[in-house]
C-alpha cells in the first residue's frame, strides 16, 4: 500500500493512524508521538527537523520568513516593507497583501516538494509578522515593524495573520508567526545581553496588546520569544511570559519558537543557565516547542540523561509542535488540502504585481508642498539626482524575496513621463560620505532643469539587524538620527544654484530630523519608506498627479535629538505620541493630500459607557478640494481628568475613505468599553469612571497637525460609568 504524505509518496507496507484523517487530531499525534524514539522526538523539536524514514515522514525546516513577501526563496512578488504597510493605514489591504503572500508560499511549497526541496526557506512556518513596539526611532529594526502604536499594530498584525493563515476550517494555508515576544525594541547591540525591565503599566499597556491580539483575536499559529531578558529572565527562558501570560492568560494554543540561537544566549551571554544542557532544560520547562539554533540538537538527549528534563515533557513539547505540521496538512494524502492545488501561476502574478503598487501608492507620506507638485508628465525638462535615485536596496528592505521586475526611482519616471521630456539622471552624492572626486557637474546641471527630483534618506546599509547593515558602527542602530550630513551638504548646494522647482523624495524606514531649516530648502517633500518592487512606479504616479499621495506616518518624526528620552529606559514616559509632550516635527498620523478634508459634526450613539457596553461614533467628512481622494480617518481618545496617567492621545480607530470633489461621507466607528480600561503601576487592569473624550482628525490632534495644514478635527464626549441605570 502507499501512502501520501503532503506532495511525496512514501512506500509502505501499511497506514499508520496518525495518517488517517478521519481521526482527531489529538488522536493522530498521539499515535504519532506513541510511535516515535526519545531521541526521534528530541530531534524533531530542531528548526531543521530530520525526517523519519521508518515512518516515511519527510524532513521538515521550520525557518521561513514572509515579512512583505516571500523572502529568500527565489521569486516572489515583493511588497512595502511592513513600517510602509503601516502607513497605509489600512487593515484590509495589508490583509489583501497577506493573502496574495500566503498564495505563493503554498504555490512554492507545492513546487519545492514536486523536486525533494525541502530546505530552509522552502517551507510553510512563517516568522513574520513582526509586532514589536516600535518605541526608540534609533532601533534599526523598527522598519520591520508597524509603527509605535499598540492598537495600529495590533490591527494590522492580525490582518496579516489571518491572511496568511486563510480561513479555511481544518487546514491552516500557512502558519503566522508573532515576534518578537517581548519588549525587545532595542538596542541592537546589546540584544543578546540586555535586561528589559519597563514599568508594569507600561508593560501590560503598551508592549503586550498587539501580541495579545494576535493570539486571541487572530489566532496566530507560533509566537517567537526575543533574545534578551524581560524582567531579569530570557524571553525563552521566561515561564511568567511565555506560560503565565501567552498560555494561561490569554489561552494561546500554538507553539513557540526560540529566535535564533536565542538559547545559546542563556550560558553565554545572561548567564542563566550553567551549560547547554541547562539552557535546554530551561527552555523546555519554559515552554519552548521549537529551537532555532543548536541547543536542542547538541545538549536535550544529555539534559535528559542529566535528570534535568524528562522524556514526558519531551512528548508534550513535541504534540504541542507536530499539531501545526498536521493543520498544515503534512500529514495528509494529495489533494486533500485545497490550497494543494494552488499552482505557480500565482507567482509573482500581474494581480500581485498590481496589489504591489497599490500597497505602495497608498504607503507615501507628503510632507511638504507649496504646490510644486504635481509635475505635469509633459514638462520640457527635468533631472533625477541622488545615490538612491537608482537604487534597488531601498525598494526592497530588508527579509525580501527576488522580484524580475524591481522599479527604482529614476526608472518609474522615466516610464511616466512624456517621451519628448529631457530627463537627466546623475548620481551626485555617496550618501554616507564626501564625494572623494571634487568636481561636480550635478548640481548645476540639475538646477537649471525645470525641476529637480532629488532622492535621499537612509538605506539598510545604516539600518537593520545585526550583522546585515554594513554601514552602522552599532550593528544597526542609528544613535543619531539626523539625515547624514554629506546628503544635507548636497541638498543646499542644490538649492543654492537655482530657484526651479526641488523635490525632496526620502528612503527610509525610521524618522530623521527633518528640522525647518532642511525643510526649507525643498518645495515637496515624499517619505517614500522601502516601497516594494513597484516603488519608482508608485513615486511616479504621485509625482505626476495620477494618484493623490494619502500615506500617514505610524511614528512620531521628533523635532531634534534632544526629544528623545534614554535609549536603554523601558519606560513610555515621552516616548511616541501616545506620552510626548514635546512638540514634534511630524506628527503620528499625518500626511498631507493634493486635496482638502474638512471634517464636521461628530455623534454619538449614548452619552455614558458600562463597562460591558460598546460605543457608536459617526462624524461626517468632507472633500472640499477639487480633486478625489482618499482622507484616512483617525479615532482618538484622551481621558482629562485619569488619575492613572492615561496616554495624551489614544487611537481607538482609523478607516480609508475615498471622497469625489464635493463630496462628504458618514465614517462610523464601534468602540468598546474594553478600549478604555487603564492600568495600575502593578499593571493590574482597572476601570476608572470619568469622562473620555473622543476626537476625528486626519492626525493625532495635536497642535502641531493643524499647524501643518491636516483638518482641524471634531470632538464630543461621554462617561464612562460603573453601571449604567
Amino acid at each position: 500500500m502507499v501512502c501520501w504524505i503532503g506532495m511525496q509518496v512514501w512506500g509502505q507496507t501499511s497506514v499508520y493512524p496518525f495518517l488517517d484523517p478521519s481521526l482527531t487530531l489529538d488522536e493522530r499525534v498521539q499515535d504519532l508521538t506513541d510511535r516515535l524514539t526519545l531521541e526521534e522526538k528530541a530531534n524533531q523539536l530542531r528548526y531543521d527537523a530530520p525526517s523519519i524514514d521508518r515512518l516515511g515522514i519527510p524532513s521538515y525546516n521550520w525557518w521561513n520568513e514572509a515579512l512583505h513577501g516571500i523572502a529568500r526563496n527565489g521569486r516572489a512578488t515583493v511588497f512595502p516593507q511592513a513600517i510602509g504597510m503601516a502607513a497605509t493605514f489600512d487593515d484590509q489591504l495589508v490583509g489583501r497583501v497577506a493573502t496574495a503572500i500566503s498564495d505563493e508560499a503554498r504555490a512554492k511549497y507545492n513546487a519545492a516538494i514536486s523536486i525533494g526541496n525541502r530546505n530552509q526557506y522552502a517551507g510553510l512556518t512563517f516568522w513574520s509578522p513582526n509586532v514589536n513596539l516600535f518605541r526608540d526611532p534609533r532601533w534599526g529594526r523598527g522598519h520591520e515593524t508597524y509603527g509605535e502604536d499598540p492598537f495600529l499594530s495590533g490591527t494590522l498584525g492580525a490582518a496579516f495573520v489571518e491572511g496568511l493563515q486563510g480561513d479555511h476550517p481544518t487546514y491552516l494555508k500557512t502558519a503566522a508567526c508573532a515576534k518578537h515576544f517581548v519588549v525587545h525594541s532595542g538596542p541592537e547591540a546589546e540584544r543578546h545581553t540586555f535586561n528589559a525591565i519597563p514599568p508594569k503599566k507600561d508593560f501590560a499597556e503598551t508592549y503586550l496588546p498587539a501580541f495579545r491580539k494576535l493570539v486571541q483575536d487572530a489566532e496566530v499559529e507560533a509566537v517567537m520569544c526575543a533574545y534578551n531578558r524581560t524582567f531579569d529572565e530570557p524571553c525563552c527562558g521566561n515561564s511568567y511570559l511565555l506560560q503565565d501570560v501567552l498560555r494561561e492568560q490569554w489561552g494561546f494554543e500554538g507553539h513557540i519558537v526560540s529566535d535564533c540561537w536565542a538559547i545559546v544566549d542563556f550560558f553565554e551571554n545572561h548567564k542563566t543557565s550553567v551549560d547547554g544542557p541547562t539552557a535546554a532544560a530551561d527552555a523546555i520547562h519554559a515552554g519552548v516547542n521549537v529551537n532555532c539554533g543548536s541547543v536542542f540538537n547538541d545538549h536535550l538527549l544529555e539534559a535528559v540523561k542529566l535528570g534535568l528534563v524528562t522524556e514526558a515533557e519531551i512528548d508534550e513539547a513535541f504534540k504541542v509542535l507536530m499539531k501545526t505540521r498536521f493543520k498544515l496538512g503534512l500529514f495528509d494524502p494529495a489533494g486533500s488540502n485545497p490550497y494543494d492545488a494552488i499552482s505557480t501561476e500565482v507567482i509573482h502574478s500581474e494581480e500581485h504585481r498590481a496589489l504591489a503598487l497599490e500597497a505602495a501608492q497608498k504607503s507615501i507620506v507628503m510632507l511638504k508642498n507649496n504646490g510644486a507638485l504635481p509635475l505635469s508628465p509633459n514638462i520640457p525638462t527635468l533631472s533625477v539626482v541622488g545615490p538612491y535615485a537608482n537604487s534597488s536596496d531601498v525598494i526592497i528592505g530588508n527579509y525580501y524575496g527576488s522580484s524580475p521586475e524591481i522599479t527604482t526611482v529614476v526608472e518609474g519616471i522615466a516610464a511616466n513621463v512624456h517621451p519628448g521630456t529631457s530627463l537627466q539622471y546623475q548620481f551626485g552624492q555617496l550618501p554616507f560620505q564626501e564625494n572623494v572626486n571634487p568636481i561636480d557637474w550635478t548640481t548645476d546641471n540639475a538646477m537649471a532643469q525645470d525641476a529637480v527630483v532629488a532622492v535621499l534618506g537612509i538605506s539598510n546599509q545604516i539600518e537593520g539587524e545585526e550583522g546585515e547593515s554594513l554601514y552602522s558602527p552599532t550593528k544597526g542602530d542609528r544613535p543619531q538620527i539626523e539625515l547624514p550630513k554629506p546628503q544635507v551638504e548636497f541638498l543646499k548646494k542644490l538649492r543654492s544654484k537655482g530657484d526651479k522647482p526641488l523635490i525632496l523624495v526620502l528612503t527610509g524606514g525610521s524618522p530623521v530630523i527633518l528640522n525647518d531649516e532642511l525643510m526649507e530648502l525643498a518645495d515637496a517633500v515624499l517619505w517614500i519608506w522601502y516601497p516594494g518592487e513597484a516603488g519608482g512606479s508608485a513615486v511616479a504616479d504621485v509625482i505626476f498627479g495620477e494618484v493623490s499621495p494619502s500615506g500617514r506616518l505610524p511614528l512620531t518624526f521628533p523635532a531634534s535629538q534632544d526629544q528623545l528620552p534614554d535609549y536603554a529606559d523601558y519606560s513610555m514616559k515621552g516616548r511616541t505620541y501616545r506620552f510626548m509632550e514635546d512638540s514634534p516635527a511630524f506628527p503620528f498620523g499625518f500626511g498631507m493630500s493634493y486635496t482638502q478634508f474638512q471634517y464636521h459634526e461628530m455623534s454619538l450613539s449614548q452619552s455614558e459607557l458600562g463597562p460591558e457596553g460598546t460605543l457608536e461614533v459617526s462624524v461626517s467628512v468632507e472633500n472640499i478640494g477639487e480633486i478625489a481622494g482618499e482622507e484616512v480617518v483617525q479615532l482618538y481618545a484622551s481621558a482629562p481628568d485619569s488619575k492613572l496617567d492615561a496616554p495624551l492621545y489614544d487611537l481607538r480607530g482609523f478607516k480609508r475613505v475615498r471622497l469625489a470633489p464635493g463630496e462628504t461621507r458618514t465614517v462610523k466607528f464601534t468602540v468598546s468599553a474594553s478600549d478604555f480600561m487603564r492600568y495600575d503601576t502593578e499593571g493590574q487592569p482597572v476601570w476608572e469612571e470619568g469622562e473620555i473624550v473622543l476626537r476625528a482628525a486626519g492626525a493625532v490632534p495635536h497642535p502641531r497637525s493643524t499647524e501643518l495644514g491636516a483638518p482641524q478635527p471634531v470632538a464630543s464626549s461621554f462617561q464612562l460609568k460603573a453601571r449604567v441605570e
